[in-house]
């Protein structure tokens, strides 16, 4: 990191880092209540969510978020504090809410164009949820000032009116506000934090008089430059409440001594009152509260000379545990370790995985040259080199579990798109989601987003019906979109469905024919109508929206998913539903491969496709249909495909005798087996991309470098068995040539 980094840009950025996992919350929030979720914890961490981006926003003078934000937070407040109930109007309007605090925290974040005119009117709706003067009311609270009032002290004495006791007109009254005591620890230097920072938002929210205590400073023979010696006492004025000056250390929680108490706390018991009775009988004591009775914030023993004053915290200010380990702060006590994380960026990732890939490339070169040199195996060198593959396995694993994210942030983008597309066309529209903790490579789940998004404005403008027509057909008047995600057969599996119409074949075999896709003539399966679909310029919409209608879509989605090693399958039901099967490698990186030998070629299967491997004779091999070989396999006839001449290495063999076949599971519990010639060796290998070079070729996944440095394909088997009906070879650049246009 270069020296000249500015320490405001980091916090900044950890800021809207932060606020990037709030929004989750918030998301998360409010899927909970629309759900039907009342568990009143719910709405607090929705409202403590926007309430932490509004005081952080405030620290960095991004007023327009602030704005918003706090506007936002009153209408949640009044939920919270159950005065309002969350109607389907409501909610409705509290995520779109959420969905606008998303872009003003990325404009602000870019530094872009702030989208006033949606704020507007987005808080124009907030103020008509909540009422007309809501706003008005809050203010009038905070800045009202009585001129004059008459206490009425009703004694509960028999016969006694109640005594009127007058309050001056000019009696002084304390504007409220707290006394803060700030020390702050090494390490909050250490992370980049400014109290400077600090001490200028506190301003922002009032009047302060800040008191440096410079009581711990040494002698400067004892100075020592990388520890803190310096404290603040600040004297805050402000109509702000509690949990607004903690929202301003919320970035530095356990990294300093923190204590706030109420600025009034000492005046703010009743003065004693001269309550002498005229006549004989004897005045009752009074039973008003003493100074050591009156409740503050939160009822503390009263501190001595030698005790730090202790931290008023409200049940609304901060999570249990977080209020604890803020009074072990304060009291000096010592704190348990907190779990550090640290923020990288992608690239040096990126640049860590290729080192490994290159690491795992010169282990294996390694490996072959001591093979080759005849060493025994119980040699300390064949020893050692057992320990250093183990060592890069280890490696390999921890890196790739760092760049292995949840799909829950991508599922959450996926909510938004189907607000706004059912809101655009009038449809009323749920998305639910399943398996949101499934982790995936980043890079893959970055460059999913825009074929996923396709996808999911497919489902709601092609895929559902409007409303008349569901109810017309016995469904409810809701249609549901389903995205889930899973790990199947070691890849991940991404399913987009809908509870619509399903696919109109004949209608797509219409299209396809009049815009001269296929001849007139052909005879297609259900399967393959389906697939028609992601042609290029393929398109169902009778006219043209901002959703769909202009031929580009799901042939962009094909290429985009087969970029990643991917596959998109279909699969739909008249009158049910369709859904979109999206298979994905779990990394671009490395994986465990078999070597294989076919025709002498070197190929690599992927390891964890492979079930099981059988040695053929003849009597193993039936003809179950023509052209079509299987095995029996424990009672069950499984399809047997040549993998040379799937490939166009060779011709069929006359003799099958003495080949290998390998059992493979495809994702949705089906088995296939295909045949080589040989198995040589079971590595780790680099993944290599081919398509920035070369074409797509079905059934080619990537390739790899071997430890002879030969290079050598990685296969897609599923891919391989699909495209197995094929006349032509899978390599006859004929067949391929329109993929790379």
């Amino acid at each position: 990191m270069s020296q000249d980094t500015d320490p405001m840009a980091e916090i900044r950025a950890s800021f809207f880092i932060e606020s990037e996992e709030l929004l989750e919350a918030l998301q998360d929030g409010l899927t909970s209540l629309e759900d039907g979720d009342e568990d009143g914890e719910v709405i607090n961490v929705v409202f403590r969510a926007v309430h932490s981006i509004k005081g952080g926003a405030g620290a960095f003078g991004l007023e327009a978020l602030v704005r918003f934000a706090h506007r936002y937070e009153t209408a949640l407040d009044e939920v919270r504090g159950g005065r309002m109930e969350v109607s389907d109007k409501a909610l409705k309007l509290f995520f779109q809410a959420a969905d606008h605090l998303s872009d003003l925290v990325r404009e602000s974040r870019d530094e872009g164009e702030l989208p006033t005119e949606r704020s507007q009117e987005l808080l124009a709706q907030l103020d008509e949820l909540i009422g007309d003067d809501g706003e008005d009311a809050a203010e009038e609270e905070i800045d009202f000032q009585p001129a004059g009032l008459s206490l009425d002290l009703d004694l509960g004495l028999p016969g006694l009116p109640p005594l009127d006791l007058p309050v001056a007109e000019d009696a002084p009254t304390e504007a409220p506000g707290f006394n803060i005591h700030f020390k702050p620890q090494l390490e909050l230097y250490e992370t980049g934090n400014e109290p400077f920072q600090l001490l200028k938002a506190l301003h922002e929210l009032g009047d302060c008089e800040v008191e440096i205590l410079c009581e711990d400073i040494p002698a400067l023979d004892d100075l020592a430059p990388e520890k803190s010696y310096l404290a603040w006492n600040i004297k805050l004025t402000t109509a702000a409440d509690a949990a607004e000056i903690n929202s301003v250390f919320e970035f530095v929680e356990g990294l300093c001594t923190l204590e706030i108490t109420p600025l009034n706390a000492a005046a703010s018991a009743p003065p004693p009152l001269d309550l002498s009775l005229p006549g004989d009988l004897p005045p009752p004591p009074p039973t008003l509260p003493d100074d050591d009775d009156v409740p503050v914030m939160a009822a503390e023993p009263a501190p001595t000379e030698t005790d730090p004053v202790p931290v008023a915290e409200t049940s609304e200010l901060k999570p249990e545990p977080k209020a604890e380990k803020q009074t072990k702060a304060a009291g000096g006590g010592k704190q348990p370790a907190a779990k550090s994380v640290v923020r990288v960026d992608l690239d040096r990732i990126e640049r860590l995985v290729n080192l490994v890939g290159e690491l795992v490339i010169n282990q294996a070169m390694l490996s072959q040259s001591l093979e080759q040199a005849g060493l025994s195996p119980h040699s300390d060198a064949m020893n050692g080199l057992e320990e250093f593959q183990r060592l890069t396995r280890d490696i390999q694993d921890s890196v790739m579990m760092i760049r292995a994210q949840p799909v829950k942030s991508l599922f959450q983008r996926m909510s938004r798109i189907v607000r706004e597309a059912s809101s655009a066309i009038k449809k009323d529209v749920r998305l639910i989601t399943e398996g949101e903790n499934t982790e995936v490579d980043k890079t893959v789940i970055e460059r999913l987003a825009d074929p996923l998004t396709h996808m999911i404005r497919n489902a709601v403008d092609h895929g559902l019906e409007d409303t008349q027509t569901r109810l017309d057909a016995g469904k409810s008047a809701q249609g549901n979109v389903r995205l889930s995600a899973s790990h199947k057969s070691g890849r991940v599996v991404i399913d987009v469905s809908d509870d619509g119409g399903g696919i109109n074949r004949p209608r797509v075999l219409q299209i396809a024919i009049e815009k001269g896709l296929i001849p007139e003539d052909s005879n297609l399966t259900d399967t393959e109508i389906d697939n028609l679909l992601f042609l290029p310029g393929f398109s169902t919409a009778k006219e043209v929206s901002d959703l769909s209608g202009r031929g580009v879509g799901m042939d962009v989605v094909r290429t985009a998913i087969q970029a990643l090693g991917g596959r998109i399958t279909i699969q739909s039901e008249p009158g049910v539903g369709t859904t979109f099967s999206i298979s994905l490698p779990l990394t671009l990186a490395v994986l465990d491969g078999m070597v294989v030998e076919v025709a002498g070629e070197t190929l690599v299967v992927p390891l964890n496709l492979v079930i099981e491997t059988l040695t053929l004779s003849d009597v193993d091999m039936d003809m179950i249909r023509p052209g079509v070989l299987s095995i029996r396999v424990r009672g069950a006839f499984v399809p047997v495909f040549d993998l040379g001449v799937a490939l166009g290495y060779r011709e069929p063999l006359e003799d099958n005798s003495g080949c290998v076949v390998l059992l493979i599971a495809h994702e949705d519990g089906q088995r296939f087996a295909i045949m080589i010639d040989d198995i040589r060796d079971q590595r780790q290998v680099v993944i290599k991309g081919l398509d920035e070079n070369f074409y797509r070729s079905p059934g080619i996944a990537a390739a790899t470098i071997l430890g002879d440095g030969q290079i050598a394909l990685i296969l897609d088997p599923t891919d391989i068995v699909h495209q197995a009906g094929n006349a032509a070879p899978l390599l006859d650049p004929a067949l391929v040539s329109g993929a790379s246009s």
